[in-house]
């Protein structure tokens, strides 16, 4: 009998003749470009910096593309972007010390959203490891604690030898369910020494699947069918295992109303009539979903966000899929099932018997208009008209990268994005600035289509050097800037809670001579012309930016 693992692959003498006879002039670096080569990576993300130079020597002797951006910070988002459009692992190369640790606000944000980052980083010498202190440049005690209860998994290579397997395992941890990021540390002195190793060819570094078990679909399959007023809750998950075709068909099948998260955006068709839309900082939402006797909760831990500001108390059964198990239960009782969102939803397809509830539309229109009727009395018509303006504009493919500002926060709930996995927002981590450079990291990726970033204008000031990016690899970004003078949403929450704003307000320049003293086109616009401007610069070549001069207010809360 032959196993898998008794199977060995034997090289062909053509291969082995290369492998004896390795090209030279090639460093610890090359090693590291050629594992993510075998691995499949084309396009890396990165700043160069003293003790990573071997890396970025051996790029030039790869077919590697190289993206470089002018903040570790920024490389890092738009890494992030990278693998969240694609699906694929995106490499990040980093120094050491402060350049690594520039990185982990974009790391975290990458752990909350499941992208696939490879961030590899330099160290001190292999002399000055260990913690000793002895005082090499960009020196840290233990740079890997940094990352730790960042990432999913800290990986290191000490040795020449050991690079090609030390990559390769933090590239299948990467792409294990749920994707994350994962951090791979070298010292200068083993990237920057001659090697003689054969050059890393092909390798293989794919993640089993974390596949259900059966038992648990068959008593999930079960309640769907027998329930009296099922819904479904589809977070991000549904979106990174390509299981949005899978959610539908469950839904039609069971007539199960369906609410996405903000996470989820775009996994559900958004007219469609059993769609709840985006509205989880609704009450009326809330209720609704409270009111289920049978919830399916899919690819979403359900938390602060997804729960109304963890008021959710739901009566009724709950059944939760999540890919990371850790997440399982972890804020409400459940029939928690560990897996891919797409192989739990292929197998509840399988199994679930029909069932037929002709109320079903109907009570999906009561909600969303009592919805619409909430926020109408507020009279927000300038937040929904700007809403609008974009949608109108913006090519239902192209991806939209929103940062942590009022509009974005308006477009988690009421943003129709008419394809999963168009729509993005840095509202895992909560951190700012993820807008403009994660648009860039998606352009490098598909560069055949437009994409959008949405800034405040606080946000913006964190990533106004990429403008020298954009313009160096002509990427067609356009850039929206809603500039209302300072920190929006925090002079919002102090005025409301304190009757006063601190700290909030700012002094910013002209970002329109600005993004031009770049070579960057750019406009100044308006609430009316905003639509025909944006669908301007998303037509002409290359970056762009549009500027929105505007004080805007968010709906009132409903957990308070």
């Amino acid at each position: 009998m032959t196993h898998d693992h008794d199977i060995v692959l034997r090289p062909t003498p053509q291969q082995t003749q290369a492998a004896l006879n390795p090209p030279a002039g090639r460093n610890g670096g090359d090693l590291v470009v050629e594992t993510l080569q075998g691995l499949g990576a084309t396009t890396v993300f990165g700043l160069p910096g003293q003790h990573a130079l071997g890396m970025f020597d051996a790029l030039r002797r790869s077919s590697l593309s190289y993206v470089g951006l002018r903040v570790e910070n920024n490389a890092g988002f738009a890494a992030d972007a990278y693998g969240r459009i694609t699906g694929e692992v995106a490499p990040l190369l980093l120094s050491t010390g402060p350049g690594a640790l520039m990185s982990l606000a974009a790391l975290q944000e990458a752990a909350a959203a499941s992208a696939p980052v490879l961030a590899v980083g330099s160290q001190v010498p292999s002399a000055g490891l260990g913690g000793g202190r002895h005082g090499y440049l960009h020196e840290l005690r233990d740079q890997q604690a940094s990352f730790r209860d960042v990432v999913k998994s800290v990986h290191t290579a000490r040795t020449q030898s050991q690079i090609p397997s030390a990559i390769a395992a933090a590239w299948e941890s990467a792409l294990t369910a749920p994707h994350g990021p994962v951090w791979v540390e070298i010292p200068q002195d083993v990237l920057l020494a001659q090697t003689e190793l054969p050059v890393v060819t092909a390798m293989d570094a794919t993640p089993d699947e974390v596949v259900p078990r059966p038992e648990l679909t068959a008593v999930a399959a079960h309640l769907l069918a027998n329930a009296r007023r099922p819904a479904i809750i589809a977070g991000g998950g549904a979106v990174r295992s390509d299981a949005c075709g899978k959610l539908l068909a469950l839904a039609e099948r069971i007539d199960a109303p369906v609410v996405t998260t903000f996470g989820g955006k775009g996994a559900f068709p958004w007219e469609h009539p059993l769609s709840l839309q985006s509205w989880l900082e609704d009450r009326h939402t809330t209720d609704f979903l409270e009111d289920a006797d049978v919830l399916l909760v899919v690819g979403s831990g359900l938390g602060e966000l997804s729960s109304n500001y963890h008021t959710f108390a739901p009566r009724g059964r709950v059944i939760q899929i999540e890919a990371d198990a850790g997440k399982l239960g972890s804020n409400h009782d459940c029939l928690g099932i560990h897996a891919d969102a797409r192989l739990a939803l292929s197998a509840l397809l399988e199994t679930v018997e029909p069932r037929q509830d002709e109320t079903a539309p109907e009570r999906v229109r009561t909600v969303l208009a009592a919805v619409r009727e909430r926020i109408d009395a507020q009279e927000l018509t300038l937040e929904q008209r700007l809403l609008a303006s974009v949608r109108e504009a913006l090519p239902d493919t192209s991806p939209s990268f929103w940062d942590m500002t009022i509009l974005a926060y308006w477009a988690w709930s009421a943003f129709d994005a008419r394809h999963p996995n168009t729509m993005h927002s840095a509202q895992g981590a909560g951190g700012l600035g993820y807008g403009f450079p994660a648009a860039l990291g998606a352009a490098a990726a598909d560069s055949t289509r437009p994409v959008l970033a949405v800034s405040g204008d606080g946000g913006a000031m964190y990533s106004i050097a990429e403008l020298a990016t954009a313009r160096q690899y002509q990427l067609p970004v356009t850039w929206l800037i809603v500039d209302d003078g300072g920190y929006g949403i925090l002079r919002e929450y102090m005025n409301d809670a304190f009757g006063e704003a601190t700290a909030t307000e700012l002094a910013r320049p002209d970002f329109v001579a600005l993004a031009e003293s770049f070579g960057v086109p750019a406009v100044r616009t308006t609430p009316e012309s905003l639509a025909e401007d944006l669908a301007k610069s998303f037509a002409e070549p290359g970056p762009s930016v549009v500027v929105l001069p505007a004080v805007l207010k968010m709906f009132a809360p409903t957990h308070l």
